[in-house]
């Protein structure tokens, strides 16, 4: 329903953490779980050997249907990779040595 707010991720489809990755998702849910966009990331990193960045893309262009979402995944290397295919979507991320970066488009 348009103007719907809430959130209850599923563990599979809008939220997922293995040995691999941790992937965050938002957006329309019903798109999401269709996809299971979180579990993918890690599984086209593992049976496709693609990296965290080439794997977020890969879901997002190939895996998301017709809906609008985004995500945010962590590897086990701690890179941090996000993807969306929305106008924008908020994201930040901070680490130990003082990297700070915040955006909402591109």
């Amino acid at each position: 329903m348009s103007g719907r707010i809430g959130d209850s991720p599923l563990i599979g489809a809008g939220t997922y953490a293995c040995e691999v990755c941790g992937v965050s998702c938002t957006g329309e849910g019903e798109a999401i779980i269709r996809g299971t966009l979180a579990r993918e990331v890690a599984a086209v990193m593992e049976y496709k050997g693609l990296g965290l960045q080439e794997a977020v893309d890969f879901v997002i262009k190939h895996r998301l249907d017709e809906g609008f979402a985004g995500l945010i995944a962590v590897s086990n290397k701690g890179e941090v990779a996000y993807g969306f295919n929305c106008n924008g979507m908020f994201r930040g991320c901070a680490t130990e040595n003082g990297f700070m970066e915040v955006g909402i488009w591109e």
